[in-house]
């Protein structure tokens, strides 16, 4: 069966930008006021009304100039250069966030507080239906998030917020922002603009945003494939005459980026409340690096498959993927109810398609047609606490046809109750809370090797923050949290065309039980901010993917398992205004995280099963330790920058670092990772006009010494490296 590949109009788009930067001056002052103080932002992702500064729990926010120069084409690498956050890696499409050392299924990606809707859990090469460069604000839960957010929160979760539903009137008749920009890496264009306004009686609120962004293949600084020459891990260009000419080098095929995004949303906003509706749309194509190497050259010159607008189409025999997601949203909150202060409710239907394509074949297709509630009751004080309860639902239905279907069609079902309070004690605030869920999943065909299954796990935490002075506080943190296991987790069988491995899945999984102790330190004195915090979590039944060390035609075997397992870590963050003068105000700010997973049982385990191959099967056993390392854990970091802006507020700019340390503690059958250093810088130029609106030109640059870059936590990092030097300029408008 064979399908032209979409193509993504980017015209209407196109005029909607031309537009908004041609619009007159209707606001009377600047949209882009920085927040002096992160902390002070109010965190959406709990029911209470906190700042980052009053959480008992570890939170990391961006928002304002921060997040407009950490913007990327995935919410992984924005984010990825927060203390304890890095990204999952498979082509610029693609990064997901990494909290301490955990991803995938154990980290929940959020807008404003119902789940992104995609399968970005099932594969390592499925995409975030979230775009970065919508965000008003993005904010990081560091730690078990399942209180709040279910058992897909154990280990963090990443909350995307963007005004798509207005609660409240705009300051003035129409305002908005837009953005265009350009990069040299892969010929990055990418445009956005959003506008928010109010009638004229102040009760009836719109939203309008959209985006388009197109890249071609990325340059690499070297070779595609990773050379283990003469065991150096430098990969030195003095062992380039070495290589096959054969080898992909200076581009990396597979790695064009096209994406499409809006969304229209509408409020009615009262005295005491309000009640809206929204419907957004997120459609992305994207290639998949690493599968169509052997297929090109090393002429950087040789593009002989482009668009119209010069950019590069996926090769006939490379991998893409396209994906569709509509989502509708319905969104209400009413003040002052009875024995309440706030009632919240949230509903979301997502119908989510994603077409993985080989050239023209369409390789397999996942759908996904979820529906999600939340209600949020804020009660007034209870015995001395403030709290809230919250009711929280999913119904998902999922489906896979075609060659990488290695997991069956479910039908999944959640429910859960959780409560949360807070209340002072003197010198000490303390937060409790609780959770139950119930969960479901059915696969179609259920048989006594894929029985259908149902969980029930409960949550219990403990917080507080201990006031040693007006400067200085200690805090803690004490959490049971449990994590059901997923479809993926329980019924893969079959090969995993992503990461080229046969994986299977066990139906007997029981749910992990993560226990976690936390302490902190903030020390605030005048110019001088000092954060730290190190954390030890111990795991029962730990579920992860093990490697047999069995390879089968060519794919190595990997099942899924469980063991007991723990992390311990830690973070620092500094943050010095060392000069403040005519000169403009300078700041240092510095850095680390550092965390170790380990299997913590004994002995071995020994697991069967069956490769197919036609109308036969090659039957194997294999001896899985239940011990050492685990995969894939993010390496320890050292990152450092200098920023200033000048006495006038109207320029801005930084120059940093990230050192990331080699990986040779690995897992069995895995290989190490030798270390790297990234270097950035930004400048900006800001001007208010006359009219009360502001523009912005700015220079971005990442990876500015072309290193060879492997993440140790992608599954391509032997075949694709991140981008090499990149420059990327545009102009922002604020009105």
């Amino acid at each position: 069966m064979t399908q032209p590949m979409p193509r993504f109009a980017p015209a209407p788009l196109s005029v909607a930008l031309l537009a908004c930067l041609a619009a007159p001056a209707w606001a009377q002052d600047a949209r882009h006021a920085e927040p002096k103080d992160l902390d002070a932002v109010v965190v959406r992702a709990t029911p209470l009304p906190q700042t980052a500064e009053d959480l008992a729990r570890p939170v990391e926010v961006l928002t304002g100039q921060r997040l407009d120069e950490a913007r990327a084409s995935s919410l992984g690498e924005t984010v990825a250069r927060l203390p304890g956050t890095q990204s999952s890696y498979f082509g610029p499409g693609v990064g997901r966030p990494i909290i301490r050392g955990f991803d995938g299924a154990r980290v929940q990606v959020l807008n404003d507080g119902l789940a992104s809707g995609d399968v970005s859990t099932v594969s390592v090469d499925h995409a975030v239906s979230i775009e970065p460069f919508l965000a008003n604000q993005i904010e990081v839960l560091k730690g078990p998030a399942t209180l709040l957010y279910g058992s897909g929160a154990i280990g963090g979760a990443v909350n995307v917020v963007d005004g798509r539903i207005p609660e409240a009137p705009t300051t003035e008749p129409l305002e908005g922002r837009a953005e265009l920009r350009a990069g040299s890496v892969a010929d990055e264009r990418t445009g956005m603009v959003r506008l928010d306004g109010t009638n004229a009686a102040g009760n009836l609120v719109f939203h309008f945003d959209a985006l388009h962004r197109e890249t071609g293949d990325y340059d690499i600084p070297g070779y595609a494939e990773h050379q283990h020459a003469d065991g150096d891990e430098d990969h030195d260009e003095d062992h380039d005459d070495h290589h096959d000419e054969e080898q992909v080098y200076g581009t990396l095929p597979g790695s064009a980026l096209r994406t499409d995004a809006g969304a229209l949303g509408v409020s009615w906003v009262g005295e005491r409340g309000f009640l809206g509706v929204g419907y957004s749309l997120f459609n992305t194509r994207y290639g998949v690096p690493g599968h169509a190497h052997e297929a090109h050259g090393h002429d950087e010159d040789d593009h002989e498959d482009e668009d119209e607008h010069g950019h590069e189409e996926p090769a006939e025999d490379g991998v893409h993927i396209v994906m569709d997601q509509r989502r509708t949203e319905l969104r209400g909150g009413l003040d002052q109810l009875g024995g309440f202060e706030t009632l919240r409710v949230k509903l979301a239907h997502n119908e989510y398609t994603h077409t993985e394509y080989e050239g023209e074949e369409i390789g397999t297709v996942f759908d996904n047609d979820s529906i999600e509630g939340r209600l949020e009751l804020v009660h007034q004080p209870l015995a001395g606490w403030d709290g809230a309860f919250g009711l929280q639902f999913s119904r998902r239905d999922f489906s896979a046809v075609g060659e990488e279907a290695f997991v069956p069609d479910s039908k999944s079902r959640d429910t859960g109750i959780f409560w949360i309070g807070e209340r002072s004690f003197g010198a000490l605030d303390l937060e409790l809370g609780a959770r139950y869920d119930q969960a479901r999943i059915d696969p179609d065909f259920a048989s006594a090797t894929a029985p259908d299954r149902d969980f029930d796990t409960t949550s219990l935490s403990a917080a507080g923050r201990w006031h040693l002075g007006e400067e200085v506080h200690l805090s803690f943190g004490l959490d049971r949290a449990q994590r059901a296991p997923t479809a993926e987790e329980l019924y893969s069988d079959g090969l995993h065309v992503a990461t080229r491995s046969w994986e299977f899945g066990d139906a007997q999984l029981d749910p992990e039980t993560a226990n976690r102790a936390e302490l902190g330190l903030h020390w605030h004195h005048g110019p001088l901010r000092l954060g730290a915090a190190i954390y030890h979590v111990r795991y029962a039944d730990f579920i992860y993917l093990a490697d047999t060390g069995v390879v089968d035609d060519d794919a190595p075997a990997r099942v899924w398992n469980q063991a007991d397992a723990r992390f311990t870590g830690g973070e620092l963050d500094l943050q010095w205004t060392f000069l403040e003068n005519h000169t403009g105000a300078w700041d240092l700010r510095a850095f680390g995280d550092i965390v170790r997973g380990r299997l913590d049982g004994d002995g071995t385990r020994e697991v069967s099963f069956s490769v197919p191959h036609g109308d036969h099967t090659h039957d194997y056993t294999s001896e899985i330790a239940l011990s050492g390392n685990l995969p894939r854990i993010a390496p320890a970091r050292l990152g450092g920058e200098l920023r200033w802006q000048s006495a006038s507020g109207n320029w801005r700019g930084g120059l940093g670092a990230v050192r990331y340390a080699s990986q040779d503690d690995v897992a069995e059958y895995e290989e190490e990772t030798a270390g790297y250093t990234l270097v950035h810088a930004n400048l900006a130029w800001h001007r208010d006009t006359p009219g009360g609106n502001a523009w912005e030109v700015f220079v971005d640059g990442g990876n500015l010494l072309d290193r060879e870059a492997r993440p140790h936590t992608s599954f391509l990092k032997e075949l694709a490296p991140l981008p090499g030097r990149n420059v990327s300029a545009g102009l922002r408008l604020f009105f």
